[in-house]
């Protein structure tokens, strides 16, 4: 009767247990990098409270692009309180990016239901859904490219943004900070790069046609806007403003 020597099994067998404690250690090095990221953020959004973020992750990657595109850049970008951007683009940004923005926690999960719903039924994948919240998280911690990992961050980031900011907090930090044209980014530089005045003197037209420009920022330019900006300001006059 043959029997394989212990000497034999023992190289395939420490070959096996080698690579599934490498893959172990690579999963566990994947998880502990994740939760560290996602503390390191938590804790940014808690100083978020008091201070304006200097620079954000959308902004660097911008720059960066700028790098390889080998085009000039210019960043354009003016922090102003709340209380100095016009209450018409307050307003057309929550009619256009999240009508229910004073009601959810971070996630709007009746809307997200809806879309789910309707994807299924048209066989698609909707690219809408995203609350200020999550595009504020979007852009201070991840990038523009969409994968499953930058859903992630929104999904478990914004929660903690609720919980840490007031509305009115998320809603500033998000205006001042979402792009508005190539290197153009917050209310203020995108009033005075495309209508040469202050945030605050915004009208509700031209705080429609900015809102439009909101999901597709480099492409769309508020003087092309008519038909979409009738659209934000229906919504608009739909809730009261």
């Amino acid at each position: 009767m043959n029997r394989k020597s212990p000497a034999r099994t023992r190289g395939p067998i420490r070959k096996r247990l080698g690579f599934r404690g490498i893959l172990v250690r690579f999963l566990l090095w994947v998880c502990l990098t994740a939760v560290a990221y996602l503390a390191l953020c938590s804790l940014g959004l808690f100083f978020l409270r008091w201070m304006d973020p200097w620079v954000t992750t959308v902004q660097a990657q911008r720059r960066v692009e700028s790098w390889f595109a080998q085009v000039p850049y210019q960043k354009r970008r003016t922090q102003m309180p709340l209380k100095k951007i016009s209450l018409h683009l307050q307003h057309a940004a929550v009619a256009s990016e999240d009508a229910r923005f004073y009601t959810h926690h971070g996630i709007d999960w009746e809307t997200l239901g809806k879309l789910v719903e309707a994807d299924f039924e048209e066989g698609k994948i909707s690219r809408g859904g995203s609350t200020i919240t999550q595009q504020l998280v979007k852009n201070l911690f991840a990038t523009t490219h969409r994968n499953v990992i930058r859903k992630g961050l929104e999904f478990a980031l914004a929660p903690v943004a609720e919980a840490l900011l007031s509305k009115d907090r998320i809603l500033e930090l998000y205006l001042n900070n979402i792009e508005w044209g190539p290197g153009v980014f917050g209310a203020e530089a995108a009033a005075q790069f495309h209508y040469r005045i202050t945030a605050a003197q915004l009208s509700k037209e031209q705080s429609a046609r900015l809102a439009v420009c909101i999901p597709s920022p480099r492409r769309r330019k508020p003087g092309q806007m008519g038909a979409g900006s009738a659209n934000i300001l229906a919504r608009m006059q739909h809730m009261g403003w």
